[in-house]
């Protein structure tokens, strides 16, 4: 079953609450959460986040898909989990550290300390990270999610070449027999869904093609199908 993560990124503030009612009613299936830090990535949305979380926690119950493209990943986490969130993902490439082994710890304790905290977790890569480098931390999440754009910014189109890297990892996961979800994130609209979801994803996060629509639910459906 195909799921949408509406992305708040390019929401309007003045109208959040209408917003968020409207997409409750249409039944998005997460509030997709872009916490960028201006330093993993140029644009800064940490506190506007944490305020829009805070508020979606209070008028709605639909769960929160937190993305963080941070440095300090540990603080963010620390942050977002008061939310109760219903996962958060960090991106591989937050570990950058020149010891292989010491990143490999580091990423294999943050997922331990997420879960421990009884929330999902899961693992991001940028769109020319080699998906081979994540393949060991498959079994210890429970979504890896593909960037199908720089991350940074919404409005972005798709990079068709990361289409074959969802299929490899759709491959992958069912030859190994890993049960975890693929979100696919950036650049998603009713044309492109067709060949993410042929590819292999099963989330799919779309904010710019969602919050523009006349109507939030036609296009959800429509994303789903």
């Amino acid at each position: 079953m195909v799921e949408v993560s509406t992305s708040i990124l390019t929401m309007d503030e003045k109208d959040i609450s209408k917003t968020i009612m409207n997409l409750e009613i249409a039944k998005t299936d997460y509030f997709h959460i872009d916490v960028m830090d201006g330093k993993f990535v140029t644009k800064n949305t940490y506190a506007k986040m944490l305020n829009y979380s805070s508020y979606i926690k209070r008028i709605s119950n639909l769960p929160l898909d937190v993305h963080l493209m941070v440095e300090d990943v540990q603080s963010a986490v620390d942050d977002f989990l008061s939310l109760e969130p219903n996962i958060i993902t960090f991106h591989f490439e937050s570990f950058d550290n020149e010891d292989k082994e010491k990143n490999r710890k580091d990423i294999l304790d943050m997922i331990r300390y997420i879960k421990d905290n009884n929330c999902k977790v899961g693992l991001a890569i940028k769109p020319n990270t080699n998906l081979e480098d994540i393949y060991e931390f498959l079994p210890y999440i429970h979504m890896c999610l593909i960037m199908t754009v720089e991350p940074g910014k919404g409005g972005q189109e798709l990079i068709t070449s990361t289409l074959k890297k969802i299929e490899n990892l759709k491959t992958y996961i069912d030859k190994n027999d890993i049960d975890i979800d693929i979100e696919v994130d950036g650049g998603i609209n009713l044309v492109t869904a067709k060949d993410v979801k042929k590819s292999g994803a099963n989330i799919l996060v779309s904010g710019t093609a969602v919050l523009m629509a006349k109507d939030y639910k036609v296009i959800i459906d429509e994303l789903r199908k």
